[in-house]
């Protein structure tokens, strides 16, 4: 028996690509389907949609910079208490920043120069001990199907919620080892059944050659740890993925948690909330989440101009991680004994009709 049998709650539905619901979203008119966005004029999305290389140049030499210097102050005090405030930074700008510009260079959006975006692309996808073949793929399936249940392979908020392996992913213990298992699947020519589900053909070989070269650097990386007779060189390249993890639940676990599955409306499947400076830094604006997902080719740095345009046609803005927390927390511990229980959020008057869907109709 797996370690996940043990500390998994039996579903109503299956969440796998492969599985029935996969066949029920296609029947249901779910799957590749026409979605709900807010409008907004033509010349005012044109201006929002214009790409510039240079806030994500600036961000990104900040980001790379601070990784740098307490990565590299961190070594320099390793054996001393005063090196823990410096990996403690150095994790989440490794991880939970990382997934923030692996998120948006694999949009495209956050250069208007390919090259860069491809190069953090991968940068960030090997920090996040994904493979950026595959996950390019299941990205572009999330924002097809976003939370239609048996299409849609980033769905984190299952039912009933999974609640031991939520708060063991708050340091990567299930998520992190299932990513490099992955990765050593695919670095043998494997793709799991979900993973073909949604990876082209002409695709499967490159995926293979990017898994090979991140199963090397975890070799030399090993070989390191072996050599200096120290684990510092996990502490730098694999380790910190999952000490470093944490913030990014703390802000990312929002963007869908305790909201409506199969729907074809963002403003009912996602969750905008007001952050400072700081979070929106490592978040990269991915705070502004029904924005991101109406319209994902706005650039990062203008995601709240694009909620400026579009907000009195959607559900008021979570004041703060602390409020969007309250909310889901109660929801999430009611699903446990009802699974179809879910926040419905309250459009303004004059928004545009919300659209529930199916599974919508039949839950209260």
């Amino acid at each position: 028996m797996g370690l996940l049998s043990l500390i998994t709650i039996p579903m109503e539905r299956s969440y796998s690509l492969t599985g029935p619901e996969s066949e029920r979203a296609v029947e249901a008119g779910l799957a590749n389907a026409d979605w709900y966005r807010s409008p907004i004029d033509r010349k005012v999305l044109k201006g929002l949609m214009k790409r510039s290389d240079n806030p994500a140049m600036r961000d990104t030499a900040i980001w790379l910079g601070l990784l740098l210097a307490t990565g590299g102050i961190g070594a320099l005090l390793w054996g001393s208490w005063w090196a823990l405030p410096f990996f403690i930074v150095y994790g989440v700008l490794y991880a939970s920043a990382a997934d923030s510009r692996w998120h948006e260079c694999g949009h495209g959006t956050a250069f208007r120069t390919r090259w860069m975006n491809d190069a953090i692309y991968e940068i960030a996808s090997f920090l996040m001990m994904r493979n950026s073949v595959v996950w390019r793929w299941s990205h572009a399936r999330h924002h097809t199907d976003t939370i239609i249940v048996g299409r849609d392979p980033e769905i984190s908020g299952m039912r009933p919620p999974q609640l031991i392996i939520i708060g063991l992913n708050f340091f990567g213990i299930v998520a992190a080892p299932q990513s490099f298992a992955a990765i050593f699947r695919n670095a043998l020519g494997m793709l799991s059944a979900d993973e073909a589900d949604f990876v082209p053909e002409s695709e499967r070989p490159r995926a293979v050659r990017v898994a090979r070269v991140h199963m090397s650097i975890y070799a030399v990386t090993l070989l390191a740890c072996i050599a200096f007779g120290s684990i510092l060189p996990a502490m730098l390249i694999g380790l910190p993925r999952l000490y470093g993890i944490w913030l990014l639940l703390v802000m990312g676990l929002p963007q869908h948690l305790g909201l409506a599955e199969d729907v074809l409306d963002h403003r009912l499947n996602s969750r905008t909330i007001y952050m400072n400076r700081l979070l929106r830094f490592v978040y990269m604006n991915m705070n502004y989440h029904v924005e991101h997902h109406m319209y994902p080719m706005v650039p990062y740095h203008r995601l709240p101009d694009l909620h400026e345009a579009v907000k009195d046609d959607c559900a008021p803005a979570s004041t703060s991680l602390w409020q969007a927390w309250r909310e889901i927390i109660p929801c999430v511990f009611r699903q446990l004994r009802d699974p179809r229980h879910f926040i419905r959020p309250e459009l303004p008057p004059g928004a545009g009709a919300p659209s529930y869907g199916p599974m919508g109709q039949a839950a209260e």
